[in-house]
């Protein structure tokens, strides 16, 4: 279910080039699951801008987004006090039940935020998740730290070998040979591809669309499945790998 509520920014500040972290004061009824999203109306343009809840609690929610357009740019300038229109509780999120003992979680830039919570309610769980960070290069790394704070592995990839191992997520899951029974990802659609041909266990992917609506009605992000046309914004972001269709 999802409710439009009105979020208090208490904090916006740069974390790494062009990625901003956000705290929303507000109600958060509406999350339930890692992985879900809201959907941030801004003054002067049409469609809101969904992004990745990174974490949340009784309070609010924190947010990290990477400016690209009009609309992230216009985020990244704004203070704290100023008051956001937000659908919260967006998207089926991530299932932790279906998690092996020894999830990868795996993360491809702005793709790593959801992947927080989930990685906390993995640890909560008792699973022992091994966390895969992808970034082009070391000035784009941000919730290193955060992941590293759980007293769990992390690996870091750079395209450009500035930081961690160099190359891509599937580089790093090569050269580590981790031990891995199920794989949570987040992140561009050539990784969760290459992702998806590298593994062979099940996991869900959680998907990037441009979105109309973000709720389900203008049937803009449809995209194919095994088992029919589903909407990235409400019958995903994720999905189970064995329904994927590239």
């Amino acid at each position: 279910m999802n409710i439009r509520e009105f979020y208090t920014i208490t904090e916006n500040r740069p974390v790494a080039r062009d990625v901003f972290k956000m705290r929303l004061a507000g109600n958060t009824a509406a999350f339930s699951r890692p992985g879900q999203f809201l959907n941030i109306a801004l003054d002067g343009l049409f469609l809101r801008r969904p992004i990745s809840v990174a974490d949340y609690d009784e309070k609010g929610v924190w947010i990290y987004y990477k400016v690209v357009g009009e609309g992230t740019r216009r985020m990244s300038a704004m203070i704290p006090g100023e008051t956001l229109d937000v659908l919260t509780g967006l998207g089926n999120g991530f299932d932790v039940t279906k998690s092996g003992v020894h999830p990868l979680v795996v993360g491809g830039g702005v793709g790593a935020p959801p992947l927080y919570r989930l990685t906390r309610e993995l640890c909560g769980a008792g699973k022992a998740p091994h966390v895969i960070l992808g970034f082009n290069t070391a000035s784009d790394l941000f919730l290193v730290a955060d992941f590293q704070a759980m007293g769990i592995p992390v690996t870091v990839a750079t395209a450009d070998g500035s930081a961690g191992v160099r190359g891509f997520v599937t580089d790093a899951l090569r050269e580590n040979e981790l031990p891995y029974d199920y794989v949570y990802t987040c992140g561009p659609e050539p990784m969760l591809h290459a992702l998806y041909d590298a593994t062979n266990v099940s996991g869900q992917y959680s998907f990037e669309a441009r979105m109309g609506c973000g709720f389900g009605a203008c049937m803009g992000c449809s995209c194919k499945t095994k088992y029919g046309y589903k909407r990235i914004c409400r019958d995903g972001p994720v999905l189970e790998k064995e329904e994927i269709v590239w």
